[in-house]
């Protein structure tokens, strides 16, 4: 049975098996802030999903990651869909995310009703990525 909870202290070494990129800092402004969840299958974290406020006032995903043992089976589509539902009764009205145009996301966003609106390109030595592409949907 899947569950779908607010990120909480007790996750940390959780969080940090798929997430490396928040600082030690973020995660406690994550967890008090309220803006991350993680997925439990049958009590066991699975995945999780974070989340900012992009111009203070539309929530952006900024991080969806399922475990590799999980993955294609749904559970990134209800997370994603479980947070668009918490943004929606908040009242936000839209939602963005982001990923790169190497990457597969972009078609699981797709399939899910995002729509592309836009990206950058970042190439300042020791930071070069792929260009990082945002999708936006209406909740």
């Amino acid at each position: 049975m899947s569950e779908i909870r607010h990120m909480q202290m007790e996750d940390k070494e959780f969080w940090y098996s798929l997430d490396r990129h928040l600082s030690e800092e973020e995660f406690q402004n994550k967890i008090q802030n309220k803006r991350g969840y993680i997925l439990l299958e049958n009590g066991t974290p699975i995945g999780l999903l974070r989340y900012n406020l992009f111009w203070d006032n539309i929530p952006f995903c900024t991080m969806l990651i399922i475990d590799q043992n999980y993955r294609n089976k749904g559970y990134g589509k209800k997370l994603v869909e479980f947070w668009e539902n918490d943004m929606k009764l908040k009242g936000y009205g839209m939602v963005l995310t982001s990923t790169q145009v190497d990457e597969d996301g972009q078609n699981f966003y797709r399939k899910l009703g995002y729509k592309d609106c836009g990206g950058f390109v970042v190439d300042i030595p020791g930071y070069e990525q792929p260009m990082e592409m945002f999708m936006s949907k209406k909740i």
